[in-house]
């Protein structure tokens, strides 16, 4: 994953290729569904809480903003922490022999939740009205999240031998998610290079360190909220956020300057992730 991050960052020609993150994402999310079974037990009360600092973390992203530089740091500090669980949370927990069901009941739970939300509180963050959000949003969930959920769920029901695919699937998901982190990287690179290149470095910085901060924080209180039992898990679900979500957004209702802080971000949480897989793969 490290080697996949400083290609990314050395190649920034391979934007050209962004156009295959969603899918590569839809497909590791529909393995995922197949081997998952929703169960009572997969719905603990620590989600509520990560549904709530979720939300917050956004207030609390703008807060840090605002205190390091003004508006436009405090809306990318907005937009760095509201993301809700990422769409590759569970294939990492997986990776890290975690609780899948309980990051994938996150997801579950963060995703419409903060979808919904987003409308009423782009506005609070930007100052302005947002009319056109709800319906990008929806759309956005509704090809990301609910369409591969749909197609597992029939196809667990019509050929229940389909469960077996994620076994047999896990290294071809993590070689998928290497390409993703890959070529989010590259466009990364891309827009810091050459959409960015007259922005004041001070300014960079502190939006970078803004976005450290909330991502350091994220995982932190994750942990926290899951305690001794789902630490891991409530530290994934919590820490690593749907960016791709929240840089969308953030280029077509703000600009690109405030969409640098989920795109640090995306740096920031890949890093961890990266060393999380290294320790926990030198432990087993």
């Amino acid at each position: 994953m490290l080697a996949a991050i400083i290609a990314g960052a050395l190649c920034p020609w391979a934007r050209a290729l962004a156009f295959l993150i969603p899918w590569l994402i839809v497909g590791m999310l529909f393995v995922v569904f197949l081997g998952t079974k929703f169960s009572r037990e997969s719905f603990q009360r620590s989600h509520f809480w990560l549904v709530l600092a979720n939300v917050l973390m956004g207030g609390v992203g703008f807060a840090i903003g605002w205190a390091a530089g003004g508006r436009d740091i405090a809306v990318a500090g907005f937009f760095a922490g509201i993301g809700p669980t990422a769409t590759a949370a569970a294939v990492i927990t997986g990776f890290l022999d975690g609780r899948v069901d309980y990051v994938v009941t996150t997801f579950m739970l963060t995703n419409p939740i903060i979808s919904a939300l987003m409308p009423f509180l782009m506005p609070l963050a930007l100052g302005h009205a947002t009319p056109a959000a709800s319906l990008d949003i929806a759309l956005s969930v509704l090809l990301l999240v609910f369409l591969p959920l749909l197609v597992a769920v029939i196809l667990r029901r019509v050929y229940p031998a389909v469960t077996t695919w994620p076994g047999r699937a896990k290294n071809a998901s993590f070689f998928a998610w290497v390409l993703a982190l890959f070529l989010i990287m590259a466009k990364t690179s891309h827009f810091l290079r050459y959409e960015m290149s007259d922005a004041p470095g001070v300014l960079l910085l502190k939006i970078a360190a803004v976005s450290l901060v909330v991502c350091a924080m994220s995982f932190a209180i994750g942990r926290l909220i899951g305690g001794r039992t789902f630490a891991r898990e409530a530290s994934q679900a919590l820490g690593q956020k749907n960016n791709n979500f929240t840089i969308y957004l953030a280029m077509t209702y703000a600009n690109p300057l405030i969409a640098l802080g989920p795109t640090f971000y995306v740096i920031w949480h890949n890093l961890w992730n990266s060393w999380q897989l290294h320790r926990h793969g030198r432990k087993k």
